[in-house]
C-alpha cells in the first residue's frame, strides 16, 4: 500500500465535480464518470485519472509504521494548520502538461505543504532502489537530488510547485486542442476563490490501483 498527503476541492466545492468530470473519475467514491466529448481524452488522462483530482502535499510513499499510526499522526497535523484562503485557479502550462495552477503567490500553500513533508516523514519508509534510480533518470540537479535523498522526492520545498494535474504530456497540437477545452470546463469553477479547509489522505491498495480519498481532515490550528 501507498499513501500521499493531498489537498482535494470539498465535496460541495464545484471544482470536485468539474474536475472529477474531466479525468473520469471520482477519487471520493471510485466511480469512473462520462468524460467531455474530446479527441484521445481518455488515455490523455489516463495517468492523472489514477492519480485522482489532488494536488500534491507529500507526495505518495509506503507507510513506515502502518496505517492507524499514519492516520493519527496526518490527524493530530491537519488540526495544528490554520484554515486559509486558496487563490482564484486557472488552466495553465507546466512543462507540457495542462494543470489548474493558482494565480497569485499564496504563502500559506507553500508553508503547509513544506510542514507536511516534514511534519509527517517519519512514517514514509524510505523508497527502493528502482524508484530512485526512475527519478534520476529525469537528470535531477544537485539540489533535487540532495531533497530526494532526504526525502524521498525531488521536487519538494523550494521546488514544489502547487497543481492540479489535467493531462500527460501534451504535443503541441494537442495542446493546442485541449487548452482552451480544459479553460473552457473549468470556466467560472476554477477561478472562484475558496477556502483551503482540509487535506486528505489518499491511500493506493497496491502497483497499478488507483488512488482514493481514504478520509479528509479538517484543519483546525
Amino acid at each position: 500500500m501507498r499513501a500521499a498527503i493531498y489537498w482535494a476541492p470539498e465535496l460541495a466545492d464545484p471544482l470536485h465535480a468539474a474536475g472529477s468530470a474531466w479525468l473520469g473519475r471520482d477519487a471520493e467514491t471510485g466511480a469512473r464518470l462520462p468524460q467531455p466529448p474530446l479527441p484521445g481524452i481518455e488515455e490523455i488522462t489516463a495517468d492523472a485519472r489514477g492519480y485522482g483530482l489532488h494536488a500534491t502535499l507529500k507526495p505518495p510513499f509506503r507507510p513506515a509504521r502502518g496505517y492507524p499510526a499514519l492516520r493519527e499522526a496526518v490527524a493530530g497535523f491537519a488540526a495544528r494548520q490554520a484554515p486559509f484562503d486558496l487563490p482564484p485557479l486557472a488552466v495553465m502550462d507546466l512543462k507540457g502538461f495542462l494543470a489548474l495552477r493558482e494565480t497569485a503567490p499564496c504563502p500559506p500553500l507553500h508553508a503547509l505543504a513544506d510542514a507536511a513533508v516534514e511534519a509527517l516523514d517519519a512514517h514514509r519508509a524510505p523508497p527502493e532502489e528502482a524508484e530512485l534510480a526512475r527519478r534520476r533518470r529525469a537528470g535531477l540537479s544537485p539540489r533535487q537530488e540532495a531533497l530526494l535523498a532526504r526525502f524521498g522526492y525531488p521536487y519538494v520545498k523550494e521546488e514544489w510547485r502547487f497543481h492540479l494535474t489535467l493531462t500527460r504530456r501534451l504535443a503541441p497540437g494537442e495542446a493546442a486542442v485541449l487548452r482552451p477545452a480544459a479553460e473552457a470546463h473549468f470556466a467560472g469553477v476554477a477561478d472562484r476563490p475558496r477556502r483551503v479547509e482540509s487535506l486528505c489522505l489518499f491511500t493506493q491498495a497496491g502497483p497499478g490501483a488507483p488512488f482514493l480519498i481514504a478520509e479528509r481532515f479538517p484543519l483546525g490550528g
